[in-house]
């Protein structure tokens, strides 16, 4: 499939672009090349290539759950901007 120079002038419109005539020309040339290369990769043979999700192996590396004593409502409050009656203030978002 070939991007045709209609096609590059259509989505240039979709986007509120203003192409010059040679930079349509450009972007033909370019986005053509890149089909090239992609129909070229089409042709390598995956049969035995595992699909991943993945490069290399990843694992999550996460800390047992453990139940401790929370910090005290003062000491939580301490560096807070504005407190009021033990909970923190924040602006009225509406």
């Amino acid at each position: 499939m070939a991007i045709s120079r209609e096609d590059v002038e259509y989505v240039a419109a979709l986007a509120r672009l203003e192409l010059t005539e040679q930079e349509t020309q450009e972007y033909t040339e370019q986005l053509n090349s890149i089909l090239d290369y992609a129909a070229m990769l089409e042709q390598l043979d995956t049969d035995n290539v595992r699909p991943t999700a993945h490069a290399v192996p990843l694992h999550n590396v996460l800390r047992k759950d453990q139940v401790n004593e929370s910090i005290p409502r003062e000491k939580a409050l301490r560096n807070a901007p504005d407190a009021d009656e033990g909970f923190f203030r924040v602006p009225k978002i509406v």
